[in-house]
């Protein structure tokens, strides 16, 4: 049974109200806007002429009625515009009290209305609607929250608590409406990036999300089963082998932005589920790779900024090209001090034991580094920078380097200590791609379970022949968070995953007091807690079996004594 407050209780009954006198709170009718509030805002003064039929709807915000007349605010998509109602302008023979009645008392903040009218200023200099027509739209029946801003702006009571911000999304963007710029520039970096592929002629394509065998990168996967073909499937850890599928059918270039999947753990800049852009380009290279990307990122900074240096979290970070380019070793050196680069499995061990870095037997050559390099050298490449070179344990989907033995031809691109691209010269051999995967099967069966799975179909694919391949990855929630200065991947994704809500729990009157009093004092002993309640014996039975049983309490037994405490939630 759902609890209701106060205010949803009283809006309810305005809601019944409102169907009382004919007017349907819900109307299935289209309402026609011919403006929005930035526009009206930004050119009402210099062409006043055009604003003297304007139809405009919104949220109803804020209200100031006095009497026969009021001055409201309407919030739109764009952002809010002051109106002005006056009882003989909206009330008709039809309906003489609707302003009395409807407006004064049975709309609240945050009903949607219709309003149509022309535009004036007020003696103060507001750029006002003065309202000859008010519809009803949509009756809000939860009350949003309220939070106040003075003449500066600035903001008090604010809606800020992130997990309800997050939980709560259609909250957030209404009452915080400078959170909507967030996702306008995401929109925009993805448009900018599609606009620059389709410019040189590569094709946006879409591939499974459901895969029989999962693979492209290193990751645990989310497994479900198909009913019909009796069958597990997993989502998709990464598109790359069916991307490069698609250049042995003979596409020159193809790229797609879509959803990832990993079933990994969470934390400032992890989601289970991202967004990430992947492209294939026939007959290049990561030395090719690595110019297109300083192109890409200078070019959509510069479009969306008007500059290419931006402000990140009190640091200015430059995206103008060409970034510094560091080999994953020579990175080791640099910020830990130390050669790996001769390394065996056991040295590397005994490197992450001296640095502190836990590791596990699982671990092969290409994890351990992985984990030294993470410890010691992410943090500190603030700039671009490409980390280049990487050990062919590292990366088995990546070509053998051209001259540098046991390395492949990879780059990652860190940005204020995160990677946000990777990307390769891509392994065309079908037999020295059959032997890669079946070390990482050695790997599965040591216990590493983000180890790739054999791809028999792949490896088919690249027996017909693949012409010599540049792939990369961009993790667009990651690039967002930079452009936007936002240090959390949670500010720039609608609808994060978040752990179930927690559900209120009903107490009864005689529950109650004792919770209130183990508020007081806890640990209690039980005999004078009871006492202390004032209930029958009967009715402290049942409270305190209540409280157990919802999980609130606890009944625990220290020597002979009987103690009865709460139990964090």
């Amino acid at each position: 049974m759902q609890l209701l407050s106060e205010q949803e209780l009283e809006r309810r009954k305005d809601r019944e109200e409102l169907y009382s006198l004919g007017i349907n709170p819900y109307p299935a009718e289209s309402f026609v806007i011919n403006a929005t509030a930035e526009d009206i805002h930004k050119n009402y003064e210099n062409s006043k002429t055009d604003y003297k039929d304007i139809s405009i709807a919104g949220r109803l915000m804020s209200r100031r009625i006095m009497g026969s007349a009021s001055f409201a605010e309407i919030q739109d998509s764009t952002g809010r515009l002051q109106i002005y109602v006056r009882r003989d302008d909206i009330s008709t023979d039809a309906n003489p009290e609707f302003y009395n009645t409807v407006f004064k008392k049975l709309l609240g903040i945050g009903d949607f209305i219709g309003v149509t009218g022309y535009i004036f200023t007020t003696q103060t200099g507001e750029i006002s609607l003065h309202v000859t027509k008010l519809t009803v739209l949509s009756k809000a029946v939860k009350p949003l929250p309220i939070v106040k801003r003075d003449e500066d702006g600035t903001v008090f009571d604010g809606f800020t608590d992130p997990e309800q911000r997050y939980r709560q999304r259609y909250v957030d963007l209404t009452v915080n409406p400078e959170v909507k710029n967030t996702f306008v520039t995401r929109s925009k970096i993805i448009s900018n990036m599609r606009r620059y592929f389709d410019d040189n002629g590569w094709l946006e394509v879409e591939t499974p999300i459901l895969q029989a065998v999962h693979g492209g990168a290193a990751a645990r996967p989310f497994q479900t089963h198909h009913n019909t073909l009796d069958m597990p499937l997993f989502l998709r850890i990464a598109n790359e082998l069916y991307l490069k599928r698609l250049i042995v059918g003979g596409f020159d270039g193809v790229y797609e932005f879509g959803k990832m999947f990993r079933n990994e753990g969470m934390d400032r800049t992890h989601n289970p589920e991202f967004t990430s852009m992947e492209i294939y380009v026939a007959y290049k290279d990561y030395i090719w790779m690595m110019e297109m990307v300083e192109q890409l990122l200078e070019k959509v900074t510069q479009t969306i900024h008007g500059v290419t240096a931006v402000q990140v979290g009190g640091k200015t970070i430059d995206f103008a090209g060409p970034y510094r380019r560091l080999t994953m070793f020579d990175s080791i050196k640099e910020y830990a001090g130390i050669d790996v680069s001769e390394l065996d499995e056991q040295g590397l061990r005994d490197v992450c034991a001296k640095l502190g870095i836990e590791v596990d037997a699982s671990m092969g050559k290409g994890k351990l580094i992985d984990e030294i390099f993470g410890a010691k050298v992410e943090a500190n490449l603030i700039q671009p920078t490409y980390i280049t070179d990487y050990p062919i344990e590292m990366t088995p989907l990546a070509k053998k380097h051209r001259s540098k033995p046991g390395l492949v031809e990879r780059f990652e691109l860190f940005v204020n200590g995160k990677e946000i691209a990777n990307a390769y010269s891509e392994l065309n051999d079908p037999i020295d791609q059959r032997e890669r995967f079946e070390e990482q099967l050695k790997l599965a069966a040591r216990g590493d379970d983000e180890a790739m799975a054999m791809d028999e179909d792949f490896l088919r694919a690249l027996e017909y022949g693949m012409p010599p391949t540049s792939g990369l990855g961009i993790g667009i929630d990651r690039l967002t968070m930079l452009l936007t200065d936002n240090s959390t991947i949670q500010e720039v994704l609608f609808f994060p995953q978040m752990r179930p809500e927690k559900k209120a729990v009903e107490l009864t009157e005689e529950e109650k007091i004792i919770v209130e009093l183990l508020k007081v004092k806890h640990p209690a002993s039980l005999p004078d807690l009871k006492t202390e309640t004032g209930l029958s014996g009967k009715k402290w039975d049942i409270s305190i079996k209540g409280l157990t049983q919802k999980g609130l309490v606890k009944v625990t037994k220290e020597g002979e004594s009987l103690l009865v405490d709460l139990i964090d939630s």
